[in-house]
């Protein structure tokens, strides 16, 4: 699955790119490099980020499904009990 980016995300990451250049590179980058090094980083690194992400997900995902059983649970055949407190002994 390729990981695609909306127009305006890819435009922000760009920038990104393009000052993170400018302030700890000795030289800076354009803008169509700064793009050709996002689409390398996409394709070649995302995957794996994604891929992590996912089963970070579905770590938290199977935790919340193994208390959903406490959180509404309901105890079956109650129905006496009640009776039964209430019940005082006759004399």
């Amino acid at each position: 699955m390729a990981i695609e980016l909306s127009k305006d995300v890819r435009k922000e990451a760009i920038a990104s790119i393009e000052r993170y250049f400018r302030e700890h590179m000795d030289e800076p980058i354009g803008n169509i490099a700064a793009g050709g090094l996002l689409g390398f980083f996409l394709e070649e690194i995302g995957p794996a980020v994604y891929n992590q992400a996912v089963a970070d997900v579905q770590e938290r995902l199977q935790a919340r499904v193994a208390e959903l059983d406490l959180e509404v649970h309901e105890d079956a055949f109650t129905y006496w009990r009640k009776f039964e407190r209430q019940a005082k002994p006759r004399r």
